[in-house]
């Protein structure tokens, strides 16, 4: 018979940049609270995993059993402070060809009508590949994708040392074939983080 007044553990978990602040609530009930360094790559690969199991009191690797665990919440700061600070990941925008300044100029919003210096936020790109290919609002074929050109653009940004690329294709939140094959492509030459317009937002914008 199950004891009632035993619980599985649960934990909320905040990760900053610098560091990892943990809550536990233990099986009898009771809180506990740790804290650590969010990077420690000579004692851990996860701060949030090694601080889970040095609270359960287990030795690095050792495997947690299962039921002991109800519930890990688990909120981080880390991408925002990279949107903020403008340290991600360095990035590559493969867009359809006519495109290439759509994100720079954006709306044209003057919060300031009469400030004649306008000061632009930095891009979260830095380098932007205009792809040959088209289609209509409807679907239908206007260009044909060119692959062999997409992957002699990508190849090089890749040769540069860039390891993210973003795809957004004109229509593509509603036809996604063009984008969904420069992802192949793009996982294929070696991109560790590839995100696609219809994946992560299919929206019109």
């Amino acid at each position: 018979m199950t004891d009632p007044t035993h619980f599985p553990w649960q934990f909320w978990i905040d990760r900053g940049g610098t560091f990892t602040d943990i809550v536990a609530r233990r099986s009898d009930g009771t809180l506990a609270t740790h804290k650590l360094l969010s990077e420690n790559p000579e004692r851990y690969r996860d701060a949030a995993v090694h601080g889970i199991r040095e609270l359960l009191g287990l030795a690095p690797g050792a495997p947690i059993a299962k039921g002991t665990i109800e519930a890990v919440k688990m909120g981080t700061t880390v991408a925002t402070n990279a949107l903020l600070e403008r340290t991600g990941e360095r990035t590559v925008l493969a867009i359809t060809r006519g495109f290439g300044d759509a994100l720079r100029i954006a709306y044209q919003n003057r919060p300031k009508l009469f400030v004649r210096r306008i000061e632009l936020p930095t891009m979260l790109y830095e380098r932007v590949i205009e792809i040959d290919e088209r289609l209509g609002a409807h679907g239908e074929m206007v260009r044909a994708l060119d692959l062999a050109g997409a992957e002699k653009s990508l190849r090089a940004a890749f040769d540069d040392g860039i390891r993210a690329c973003a795809i957004v294709l004109v229509h593509g939140y509603r036809y996604p074939a063009h984008e969904a094959r420069l992802a192949e492509l793009a996982r294929d030459i070696g991109f560790i983080q590839v995100s696609v317009s219809h994946e992560v937002s299919p929206l019109m914008k």
